[in-house]
Parts: structure tokens; sequence; C-alpha cells
């Protein structure tokens, strides 16, 4: 995993630790990390940790506790500056509507529990105007991976995934505050326990599935596919955080595969807005998942990932409120990594209400016209140099672009 933290803000040096352990190969999008920044705040931020190969089997470090910054965001947000980008400036950047989306439920898939998650939640939406979604008024659900939805059967509790949790269902009620939201927790870490909590999202009735999270391409997995397989629900999932690289179920025939761009405030344009690659996003050729019917790139044969991009540079990254974090990390922060990009993007889905035509990410390929194309900056190095480098048309890191209201979607 990615993260930054401030450096030179301050004369103070910034305290971290990483936290992981054996457990089979999932990964949490979350822990991504930067200043704070509002509008034009934007304090000063460098350094990557948590950086290093992604195999089935072992979970990498995936939380970094950083000190200066947590105290810093507090501290901001204490005097009335909440840190980060705020659902508004989301719904700007992205054309998205305040309203839409009623009667949709969009399932976010996370591993173990976060004892907070709906007390947090509410102190998020609280805080931006957004209306409840509490258990009690029916708008939240909290389910373990075989579908056990009265607090009973959950898994144990995680720091760690709680800020994957938060930043998820916080990113879902930005931008569909309508919405319901299911939040399904597995057992362990393990790609099978994943596979069975998409199953029991849909089962339990999402029209709509986030997946942040990720694990190296492995042979078994056209098995794992047909968890994802689900036509009518539109399913995303993370593109990863790695820089170039194809992780799973991103490579999934059945999901629209997520990347993550750096959006910065262009005053002066028409859109008030622009967007270049994120360096640390996932992108590439799968090695096993063969190439959809929708999908024309010409220099992979098999499945390309990401098919589109939303924000997820921990440094223009997205405000988000958790309690249950690691000592240091508790309270707002700013987020980044592709794990803002899946539930955002589930979350237009939902918004456009078009889910019953929706097969992998075939609509927004042959709506691609109405997406912001992502035309620069790159994630690594490669050949051909489209996967991982961002041009006209089509690209392995930007995908075909970023939203531009809900047509594509």
């Amino acid at each position: 995993m990615r993260a930054r933290f401030l450096a030179a803000a301050f004369s103070l040096l910034p305290l971290f630790a990483c936290s992981g352990g054996a457990g089979g190969g999932m990964l949490p999008e979350a822990g991504q990390r930067a200043s704070a920044q509002n509008g034009a705040l934007a304090l000063p931020g460098s350094g990557k940790v948590c950086t290093g190969t992604i195999q089935l089997g072992s979970v990498q470090c995936p939380v970094v506790i950083n000190l200066v910054d947590g105290f810093l965001d507090n501290a901001l947000a204490l005097v009335g500056v909440i840190p980060g980008l705020h659902p508004a400036d989301l719904r700007s950047a992205y054309g998205l509507p305040s309203t839409g989306g009623a009667g949709s439920t969009i399932a976010v898939v996370d591993g173990g529990d976060d004892p907070n998650a709906e007390s947090d939640l509410a102190v998020y939406r609280r805080t931006f105007g957004l209306p409840a979604c509490t258990t009690a008024n029916g708008c939240f659900r909290k389910a373990n991976e075989s579908g056990a939805t009265n607090g009973t059967g959950l898994p144990a509790a995680s720091e760690e995934w709680s800020e994957e949790i938060a930043i998820d269902l916080d990113m879902v009620s930005a931008i569909c505050p309508q919405c319901h939201v299911l939040l399904v927790e597995t057992n362990s870490t393990n790609i099978s326990d994943f596979g069975t909590a998409v199953d029991t999202a849909v089962r339990l009735g999402a029209t709509e599935v986030s997946n942040s999270y990720y694990t190296a391409e492995y042979a078994g997995v056209l098995a794992d596919d047909v968890h994802y397989d689900h036509p009518g629900i539109p399913i995303t999932a993370s593109a990863g955080d790695g820089g170039y690289g194809v992780m799973f179920p991103a490579s999934s025939q059945y999901v629209t595969s997520v990347g993550g761009t750096s959006l910065t405030r262009a005053l002066g344009t028409a859109r008030g807005w622009t967007e270049t690659v994120w360096d640390g996003t996932g992108s590439g050729c799968s090695a096993y998942v063969s190439k959809p019917a929708w999908q024309k790139d010409g220099g992979c044969t098999n499945r390309t990932v990401a098919d589109v991009s939303v924000d997820g540079d921990p440094l223009t990254g997205v405000s988000g409120y958790n309690t249950y974090a690691p000592v240091g990390e508790r309270g707002w922060a700013v987020y980044g990594g592709t794990s803002v990009g899946a539930p955002v993007v589930a979350a237009i889905y939902a918004l456009a209400g078009n889910g019953s035509s929706i097969e992998g990410a075939a609509y927004v390929y042959a709506h691609a016209q109405s997406l912001h194309p992502v035309t620069t900056g790159s994630n690594g190095t490669c050949s051909p140099s489209y996967l991982c480098t961002a041009g006209p048309g089509y690209n392995g890191p930007g995908g075909l672009g970023t939203p531009n209201g809900t047509t594509a979607f």
C-alpha cells in the first residue's frame, strides 16, 4: 500500500508503523493518507510506505500511523476546516446530481468488522448535511459473509480494515445520499471469503456492489471469477495501488475496474477541475482473463485494466471519518487510493438507475464519449506504452476516462 505523510510542514518527525500478517492475500485499498487540504488549503506532504510485492497468501502492510498528520487533520476539523475533498467537491468535479438513487442498495464488501461503522457514518453524513442512514430508519445494514444481519456472527474487529470500511461508506454516501447501504464483512482475508461475500450481497438485495480490495493475479482467478458474475448488477473493483501491474478482481471480466487520478482545481476552465494519472494506480494486461467482447484495445490480447478512473492520489484526496482506526489515525483524515474509486463509481451506477442493462463494463465502453478523458501521466514503464501511460483514447491507468455526469453509466 502507499501513503504520504507530512514532513516539512513542521519540524517534527512523523511517527509511523505498519501492521500486517498472514491471512490469505486480499488487501484493503484504504490507508492512503495525505496532508490536509480543502479548497485552496494544501499542506505539503511526501513519502511512500508499505510498498512491496503483492502475493496471494500474504497480507501486505495496509495501514500507516502518522501522528503528525492525524493531529493536524483533527485540529483543522476542530476549527471547522474538514480536510480533503467534500461531497460537493466530488459532485462538482464529476458533474453529478445531488439527488437520485432512491430505491438502490449499494453493497460494500470488506474484511473484518468495524464496530463503529454506523456511528462514524452518521458523523460524516451529518457534517456534510446528508440525510441520516441508520439501522433504525432502514437505510443501513451490516451483515457477515453468510448473510446474518442481526449483529451476531460478525467477524473479528479490525482496526486496519476499519479505515477501508469507513472510506467506502463515506464515498457511497457522498455520491448517492438517497441510496441504502449494505456493509458485508468477511471472516478472513482469503479470496474465497470475499467471493462468498459478493454473492451474499446480491442475495441480500444489493443493486450495486463495490469491492475495494485486491490481490495479485493467480492461476485460479477464472474459478473465482464466477462470484462476480451477476448480470444486471453493476460490480466495481479497485485497480490497485502498487503502480503498473494487474490485480484481481479488477481483472475480472464481470466488473468495472476503477483506476486512480490526481484531481485538482483548474480555475478559469469550463469544468473547473483537471486530472492526470496518479502514479500509484494499477493497470496492465491480465495473464489469465480473456478479453471481453466489449473491450477493443489492440495491445493486449486479454482483459485490460482499468476501465474508468476517479480521484485516487492521497495528495488530492477525500475527507473520511473513522474512530476505530489505529491510534494516531482516528477522526478526520484525507484518504486516497483506488479505494475511493470503487464506491464512487458504484454509487454513480446507482444514480444512473440503469443496472438491468449492465454486463461488466460494456455499457461504459459503448458510451465512452460521455467521460472526461485522462491524457497525461504514467504509473510505470511498460510495452506497449499505453498500458501504463495516458494519452488520447483508451489507456490502462486512466481507462476510458473519468465520470462526466451519469450518462456513461
